[in-house]
């Protein structure tokens, strides 16, 4: 087995379940059965702004760069 040295390992992300709320877990859940964001508005009765917004601020709370990788550690968490 070969040892990474300290600065090439991964980070692990750890966020506490009490951090995605019900709200936030919803809007993943759109947006990764592929609507568009304004298909997610829509759904959810919010403006395409708002709904960039809370995307944006999902994928800051839980560490991550893009909505895709927010999806995918729900989605590995069996959240979505």
């Amino acid at each position: 087995m070969t040892v990474l040295p300290q600065e090439l390992r991964p980070v692990a992300r750890r966020v506490p379940p009490r951090e995605i709320s019900h709200d936030d877990l919803q809007l993943l859940r759109l947006l990764a059965t592929g609507l568009p964001v304004d298909g997610v508005a829509r759904r959810l009765d919010l403006s395409e702004r708002t709904v960039r917004r809370r995307t944006r601020l999902i994928c800051d709370r839980l560490g991550f760069s893009t909505a895709i990788e927010a999806i995918v550690w729900a989605a590995r968490r069996g959240l979505v």
